[in-house]
């Protein structure tokens, strides 16, 4: 049997996949992990949910399982995955429940988990979680029920949160915000418009049906029109939790998380706020990202592919700066996930201390070209011990040198192998990640 829970909490299609009653095992069995863990005193969950009309009823499944465990719930309404997980840490919550299938089309949906302090629970609390759920318990009654309390102030205490740690106001900048119709339909014009700017919010309507259709962060030309048509500045996108912020400058050109983890790790080195040096990013980051990186006189450290790799390694050495080219961006001084809202302020606050555009400061870092080809086989172990593929590999690296860089990935749930190839032309790439991918899927 496949494993429930993936990279990033439970998800599949609302109520075939992930149903009500799937919703509420999960929650009861969360609630009784917790219970065991530390029996002084009972659990208490924060809950909060995406705008999707899915996300309602997945609430109330939730909210229904935790309390028939014996926890209490705090209700906090539609907010992004980062301020649920914030307000786990300020309200001493014992367990967080965010719905959302952050980015992806409105009748997905998912639940994510975080433990006490705001922290991703690991793979061994997800395992014993669900073991529990195959297994019957002793239902509390009477005034054991855990309770529902709504927190109408949750959005406000998040944009407090995010507002004491933006090191720089706003004031002069005009920005576009695509919410994606989705979590951060409020919070991120109304943080934006506190730090200073002057702030025009598009997508910002949710109505249960439309989060991530056709805008925010996976469908960038959308901000990049409306700065170009309003004059702004920059436009941020977010995706439907807003875990992730991506960018474009004044004229439209996107900004990856990438090229936002560059401008960063350079402001906070020179604030001193970079531990060592060093910036952690995935095995995935542009080549580019890696030169800029070495010109800066800055560290890069690289993991498997995933948020929760680059959290894992930002803990293990106490570093200060992390993230994806997905603009999944984590600042563990400040947030103990990815915060999309974060980042912008962050990014924002850059332009205004240092005066310079959005095009100036991400042009310190020059994105190569990169291909990359799935290639389906019928043995990934196979193709991993080929001489044929890492003579081909060792091929393609000679010929590239300095300039190029290869990457074989397996993956990590199919029979497929991820050819990626970066040069300083994209004709090179694609050539060069063809060839391999010809000799990859000869394998047998």
């Amino acid at each position: 049997m496949a494993r429930l829970f993936g990279t990033d909490g439970v998800r599949g299609l609302a109520n075939a996949d992930l149903t009500p009653e799937l919703a509420m095992s999960v929650a009861a069995a969360a609630a009784r992990v917790l219970a065991e863990h530390d029996r002084t005193h009972r659990p208490v969950a924060v809950v909060g949910r995406d705008p999707r009309a899915s996300s309602e009823m997945l609430d109330a499944a939730v909210t229904a399982g935790l309390t028939s465990a014996g926890a209490d719930v705090l209700r906090v309404g539609a907010l992004p995955t980062p301020a649920v997980a914030h307000l786990v840490a300020a309200l001493g919550a014992d367990i967080g429940v965010m719905i959302s299938a952050s980015h992806n089309a409105m009748p997905d949906n998912g639940i994510k988990l975080f433990a006490a302090g705001g922290h991703k629970l690991p793979d061994s609390v997800e395992d014993e979680i669900e073991q529990h759920m195959g297994s019957g318990f002793d239902r509390p009654t009477g005034a054991a029920i855990g309770r529902v309390r709504d927190v109408p102030d949750a959005e406000i205490q998040y944009v407090e949160h995010l507002l004491k740690v933006t090191p720089h106001r706003l004031d002069g900048l005009k920005v576009v915000v695509d919410c994606a119709n989705g979590a951060a339909s409020v919070a991120a014009p109304d943080a934006y418009r506190r730090a200073g700017a002057e702030v025009i919010a598009i997508n910002a309507n949710p109505d249960g049906l439309n989060i991530n259709d056709g805008c925010g962060s996976t469908h960038i030309d959308v901000v990049a029109a409306a700065v170009r048509e309003h004059g702004a500045d920059l436009g941020i996108a977010h995706d439907g939790d807003a875990d992730r912020c991506l960018a474009v400058d004044a004229v439209g050109n996107p900004v990856d998380g990438d090229q936002i983890l560059a401008v960063l790790a350079i402001a906070m080195r020179d604030a001193g706020e970079l531990f060592e040096d060093t910036l952690v990013a995935t095995v995935m980051s542009n080549l580019g990202l890696h030169i800029a990186m070495r010109e800066s006189s800055i560290r890069l450290r690289t993991t498997a592919v995933g948020d929760r790799y680059v959290l894992q390694d930002l803990k293990a050495g106490g570093f200060s700066l992390g993230g994806e080219q997905s603009g999944h961006v984590v600042l563990p001084a400040h947030a103990t996930t990815g915060d999309g809202l974060l980042t912008a302020l962050r990014l924002m606050a850059r332009m205004a201390e240092t005066g310079k555009s959005l095009a100036d400061l991400a042009s310190v870092m020059r994105r190569l070209p990169q291909v990359l080809i799935n290639v389906k086989v019928t043995d990934k172990a196979a193709v991993a011990k080929a001489t044929s593929v890492s003579e081909a590999v060792a091929a393609v690296e000679a010929e590239l040198g300095d300039t190029g860089r290869v990457l074989l990935r397996p993956s990590g749930t199919e029979q497929l192998v991820r050819v990626m190839v970066e040069a300083t032309s994209h004709e090179q790439a694609q050539t060069a990640a063809q060839r391999l991918a010809g000799v990859v899927s000869s394998v047998h």
